[in-house]
């Protein structure tokens, strides 16, 4: 996964949910660095009895920002649409 180009992530999820497993993945792959590199990483974890649905927001360098819907996607669907995006800034900062 590509995640130098990601500087906000908000993730809001119940940890005891198996439909949050997604999630707990993607942020298991961030690097041990990202803080250090200037990547904002919030995480707000809910009680077990919670009925509030999971959310993972994303902001990259130039500005856009997903909201994924993490309970329907699994782990590979949100590692691509955050690639998918990485690749296009990968580009276009080779190209400069």
């Amino acid at each position: 996964m590509i995640s130098r180009f990601i500087t906000e992530v908000r993730t809001t999820f119940n940890p005891f949910s198996p439909k949050t497993r997604s999630i707990r993945l993607f942020l298991s792959n961030l690097p041990p660095t990202a803080r250090a590199e200037g990547m904002s990483i919030q995480t707000q974890l809910l009680p077990k009895t919670s009925k509030e649905a999971s959310s993972l927001y994303i902001k990259f360098k130039d500005g856009k920002e997903m909201n994924l819907d993490v309970e329907s996607m699994g782990i590979k669907s949100i590692v691509e649409e955050v690639d998918r995006h990485s690749r296009q800034l990968q580009k276009k900062a080779d190209l400069e």
